[in-house]
């Protein structure tokens, strides 16, 4: 192999990284135990190495170099030389192409080979073997780029977050079929920044798009092997770099401009992050990055037996984030989606992992306080999934205070309130008022809570209501896969059916959860798809499916589904409208001061107040609250002026008879017009004047708006 001579300078050791700045290229990668580190420079196909230069300096554990001759596209990866000894936790291995952790771009695609793993595959010695094969041929490379974007008048939305509505999608799933998007930008991050998928979410009205992942992530070889690949993306490799397969011919500045254009929307972007775990897995997984680069310092190993990993999230590993240059390599990565993609906020999957310290949850982990105390990262939305699947892992409502919290109790409260389960009145009263039970401490807010009844790991709406049981034999695990507590009521038959009796219940089903969500006090979350139906035919867990059962079919868009999107839309506007339904404060029961009415108040069908014998009758299936619309001290605009509303009445009826409710008369508020009965279809039920008593029908919702005036 003939290799291209190159001039090389001492550089400098930050930042870390290949750094392009309009003459040269910096080269820095941290590891505290290599003996050498050599730069592997390629051509623009990534096919022929064609120079191997070692990184001459050596300071503060960040080995580093500057490169006069390198340029902007120049593709590269390391080779790391050091002690292999798996029994200490050493795993270097210098036949084996190396991706930078702060690689800003990733050209190709890995190709999974037995070169790519540090030991001999099918040795009896298993990891304690040694590879001496060339990975090279077959890993993706890391791409010097140059970040100049013309960001114009770009302005982050900072929208309050008891303003903020959550939409959760996929960028490969929900461009893949889109009728506007041209077919060579379908699952691109540049299809998704179409005007027309922008325009729809303009039109759906919700203020917050969280992307699931968009870092660069791995296929695992076990679905590659069986025709299967990474759909959802939660395996990460590269924390800097977006998932090469999102990137089309603009590159990195595909995805400047969709943040670019969602900001023109006032809708801001959240990332879904995943920096639990990395796709090299356990001892046996193969050596790509951080394993190759400082095994010992990047991953949290056993204490006593540092040839083996902690794994709380069922991937293989977790990052030593007690370690400050792994604790800089994320704090970094974040930094850098803010400050140079813009981003607008991160939800953090399996939450807990990164909050673990000698294996426990401890609430001032060194991650936790870093972000706390940082000037930038503390003032993004920050969103934890509390929970990971290690000991005591579940830890919802400990999160410090600022951050939100993904609330699985409200998910499951709802899904057996409407499927008519008994005994859950108190329960669904908290989730509807916020969960102040949960979050009502350390000066939290209701926003706290994320609510949710579908995200994408689980069932659909339309599936939920249509499937008692899980379907996910395409996956190839015999149907063991996936959550087998789902709640779920498929109505009265298992999946597509054309019973027309069995179909109302099911779009009346859907009209319950989507107007509970979006009327719940905290922060709704909606999964894509859900506003029109989409069906993953009974699969929850689609992981794997990066096919049609995954990717939205934008024909569903049709006379029906028209109908449903339409009622989502008007929630969303009604929500928006009026601040009643994402207050400031938690309710606190009491008479507001200065006024005679109580912020809140819980009534039975007779119309009077709840007392506990009724919350404690567990064959009760339905509910009432009334929220006053009296300004009081608990609606303030930004100026601390008063902002009043109007007072709502809000029927939630799960048994299967109807129930005749007595509507409260109110002093000076005569008026009573019918926003939203979910046993009618949407147009029905619009400022329609309702009087006492009024029926609420077998599973359904009614809210009435009390006024002095029709408006």
């Amino acid at each position: 192999m003939v290799h291209q001579k190159q001039r090389v300078w001492p550089g400098s050791p930050y930042p870390l990284g290949a750094t392009w700045d309009g003459s040269g290229t910096n080269f820095a990668l941290f590891s505290a135990h290599a003996e050498r580190v050599d730069l592997c420079l390629f051509d623009n196909k990534g096919q022929r190495e064609i120079a191997c230069i070692p990184l001459p300096e050596y300071t503060n554990e960040i080995w580093h170099g500057y490169l006069p001759d390198v340029r902007e596209g120049q593709l590269y990866g390391y080779r790391v030389y050091g002690p292999y000894e798996p029994k200490e936790g050493h795993r270097f291995n210098s036949h084996k192409l190396l991706l930078d952790p702060y690689a800003k771009r990733l050209r190709g695609a890995l190709e999974w080979n037995d070169a790519l793993f540090g030991y001999v595959v099918g040795h009896e010695k298993q990891d304690l073997s040694f590879d001496t094969r060339d990975s090279a041929p077959f890993m993706p490379k890391c791409e010097v780029i140059d970040p100049a974007f013309t960001w114009g008048l770009d302005r982050p939305p900072a929208r309050p977050w008891h303003e903020t509505i959550v939409y959760e999608a996929h960028v490969r799933g929900f461009t893949m079929r889109h009728p506007a998007v041209p077919e060579a930008r379908r699952g691109t991050l540049g299809g998704f920044a179409s005007h027309e998928v922008v325009g729809y979410l303009k039109e759906l009205g919700i203020t917050a798009v969280e992307l699931q992942p968009v870092h660069a992530f791995l296929h695992d070889r076990h679905l590659i092997e069986r025709g299967l690949q990474n759909y959802w993306g939660y395996n990460s490799i590269a924390f800097f770099a977006l998932h090469p397969e999102y990137v089309g011919v603009d590159g990195v500045n595909e995805f400047k401009t969709l943040v670019q254009l969602l900001h023109k929307s006032d809708i801001e972007v959240i990332l879904d992050v995943v920096y639990n775990h990395t796709a090299e897995g356990n001892h046996l997984g193969p050596t790509l990055s951080l394993r190759g680069i400082d095994n010992k310092s990047y991953y949290y190993l056993l204490d006593g037996d540092p040839r083996y990993y902690h794994d709380f999230t069922g991937t293989g590993n977790a990052l030593e984030l007690r370690h400050p240059y792994v604790l800089r390599m994320v704090t970094d990565s974040l930094r850098y989606w803010i400050e140079e993609m813009r981003v607008d906020g991160f939800r953090f999957d399996l939450a807990t992992t990164l909050a673990r310290v000698n294996g426990k949850f401890d609430e001032h982990a060194s991650f936790l306080d870093s972000v706390a105390q940082d000037p930038l990262l503390s003032t993004v939305k920050l969103i934890a999934e509390p929970w990971d699947s290690g000991q005591d892992g579940y830890q919802l409502g400990r999160f410090p205070p600022g951050w939100a919290e993904w609330n699985d109790r409200y998910r499951d409260t709802l899904r057996q309130f409407w499927r008519g389960d008994g005994g859950k009145l108190p329960e669904l009263a908290s989730r509807l008022a916020g969960s102040s039970d949960i979050y009502g401490q350390r000066g939290r807010r209701p926003w706290t809570s994320v609510n949710f009844v579908t995200a994408h790991d689980g069932f659909t709406l339309h599936d939920l209501v249509s499937y008692n049981e899980k379907h996910n034999e395409a996956n190839q695990e015999d149907n063991c896969d996936g959550m087998k507590h789902n709640y779920s009521w498929n109505c009265g038959a298992e999946g597509p059916t054309d019973d027309p009796e069995v179909l109302r219940q099911r779009e009346r089903q859907k009209r319950n959860f989507l107007a509970t969500l979006m009327l719940s006090q905290g922060v709704p979350m909606l999964l894509a798809g859900d506003e029109f139906g989409h069906t993953q035919q009974g699969n929850n867990n689609v992981y794997c499916q990066d096919n049609e059962t995954s990717w939205l079919d934008w024909s569903k868009c049709s006379s029906e589904e028209q109908t449903l999107l339409a009622f989502v839309r008007s929630l969303i506007r009604l929500r928006r409208e009026h601040i009643v339904f994402h207050r400031h404060r938690f309710f606190q029961g009491q008479a507001i001061p200065g006024t005679n009415t109580k912020d809140i108040t819980w009534l039975r069908p007779d119309g009077e107040e709840m007392e506990q014998k009724d919350w404690d009758d567990g064959a009760a299936r339905s509910l009432a609250l009334l929220v006053s619309g009296e300004a009081g001290q608990y609606h303030l605009t930004e100026r601390g002026e008063r902002e009043p509303d109007d007072t709502f009445l809000l029927m939630l009826n799960a048994s299967d008879g109807t129930v005749e409710y007595v509507l409260p008369e109110l002093e000076d508020l005569w008026y009573r017009a019918l926003v939203i009965d979910t046993a009618l279809n949407p147009q029905e039920a619009s400022e329609k004047i309702v009087k006492s008593p009024l029926n609420v029908e077998p599973y359904s919702l009614v809210l009435v708006r009390y006024g002095s005036d029709s408006k």
